[in-house]
């Protein structure tokens, strides 16, 4: 009996000992999980196992590009003429929400696409509470998507260098030449400026497009006035750019972004001008005086702000980088010069998205 008291107490002392070691191991996994504030670090997530993978050895050209529900068609477009017109290794990070994210990995697998190297990441739109105000007389300029140029750094991609494009965008040229451009010291960003082709002037003076400040900022506003920014100082188009992802971390830029979208959001600090776009002045505010001016012919743009002005043929052909902006979309009708636009297009395989053309044109 007595042998027999001691194999049991020997017996309870190893199962406390075990749950004593179970209980150790459940509180480590605990304390090395991340926690909530470390997860909002972050404001985009992998949708997806992505279909291959990008880091800085790969010397690959990242490409960041958003895809909405009622306009993939137009990402699927851009895509497809940034991988048909280059033999570089490019990675597109396509941004989405999640209400279209199995709509973008179908509309890739089930089409030409499906062979490209990418990345679905899911935005949350929650970030922009308070900064952004739910009244413009264009509301696909408020669309959440909108606003992820302004958090380059925070979702979750491993480059140094990025390219961020619109989706009204066609790219002609070999998208490395783009992705090679120098940077001046001390520069996280290059733009097109606005003032910078004079073959556009023309096209520019019979829209009554805005290429200064005074078209997107209310000067009228003490806070504007402080900013010492000159009226009549040339503006650029936050659509198509390079960005330094180390420049813009150690430069804070999302920070000062952010900054000025409360400003707007609270003093309303930006002009009315430009059909209630409030995208490009913070842009136009953080980096004024302070960016790298891409070659002109990689952002032929206007191409979207009138259904009746066009560029000569010639002009077109020659540009690296045809953009869109403006309300007149090429996949919608009326739009000027759309058919160099969809020499691009790839048909929905889901058929929710499809052109829209005169009757006497299908």
């Amino acid at each position: 009996m007595a042998l027999l008291r001691k194999i049991n107490r020997a017996l309870v002392v190893l199962l406390v000992l075990m749950v004593c070691l179970l209980l150790h191991s459940s509180l480590l996994r605990a304390s090395t999980r991340p926690k909530p504030a470390d997860r909002r670090k972050s404001l985009g997530k992998v949708a997806e196992p992505p279909a291959g993978k990008a880091s800085e050895v790969d010397d690959v050209v990242p490409v960041i590009i958003c895809s909405s529900e009622e306009r993939m068609g137009a990402s699927m477009a851009t895509i497809n003429s940034v991988k048909s017109n280059t033999d570089a290794s490019v990675f597109f990070y396509i941004v989405t929400l999640r209400d279209a994210v199995k709509l973008t990995r179908q509309y890739i697998e089930k089409t030409k696409l499906k062979g490209i190297k990418y990345k679905i990441v899911e935005f949350n739109p929650m970030v922009l509470k308070g900064k952004v105000k739910p009244d413009s007389p264009r509301p696909d300029l408020l669309h959440p998507l909108n606003f992820v140029r302004f958090y380059l750094p925070l979702l979750e991609i491993n480059h140094k260098r990025v390219i961020y494009l619109d989706d009204d965008v066609i790219v002609q040229g070999d998208i490395k030449d783009l992705f090679n451009i120098k940077l001046k010291s001390g520069h996280a960003a290059a733009f097109a400026t606005d003032c910078d082709l004079p073959a556009t002037h023309e096209m520019v003076r019979s829209i009554s497009m805005q290429t200064t400040y005074m078209g997107f900022l209310d000067y009228r506003k003490k806070e504007v006035k402080d900013l010492g920014i000159h009226p009549r100082d040339c503006s650029f188009n936050p659509g198509v750019f390079v960005a330094d992802i180390n420049e813009w971390k150690k430069q804070k830029i999302t920070k000062q972004l952010e900054k000025w979208m409360e400003e707007n959001f609270r003093l309303n600090i930006y002009s009315s001008a430009m059909a209630g776009g409030v995208a490009t002045p913070p842009m136009l505010i953080v980096f004024h005086n302070k960016y790298t001016t891409l070659d002109p012919l990689w952002h032929v743009r206007h191409l979207g702000w009138s259904p009746d002005s066009r560029y000569a043929e010639s002009y077109l052909q020659g540009a690296h980088l045809l953009h869109w902006n403006g309300p007149f979309k090429p996949w919608s009708y009326p739009a000027v010069h759309s058919e160099l636009w969809e020499r691009w297009f790839i048909p929905d395989p889901s058929g929710k998205f499809s052109l829209e053309r005169p009757e006497s044109d299908t």
